[in-house]
């Protein structure tokens, strides 16, 4: 039997925050893709992080695009 702490959430936002806090990020495609979100609800969900208190650093990656990384949490 699997207890809730042991369980891994399966909802969007759980899904978007485990892509952010990942080493290289995610950009807004990838998070669109994983989630069926259209670009406005991402940078929505994007903003949702930062008013948290959570620090959001962007990084041009090779391809051009800009992904995003959480390299600090709320307190």
């Amino acid at each position: 039997m699997t207890t809730p702490s042991t369980t891994a959430r399966k909802t969007k936002s759980a899904t978007v925050n485990r892509m952010l806090r990942r080493d290289k990020g995610a950009t807004l495609a990838e998070i669109g893709k994983a989630t069926a979100w259209k670009p406005h609800s991402c940078r929505a969900f994007l903003t949702g992080i930062r008013k948290t208190g959570a620090t959001l650093a962007k990084a041009a990656r090779p391809d051009g695009s800009i992904a995003y990384h959480v390299t600090s949490e709320a307190r």
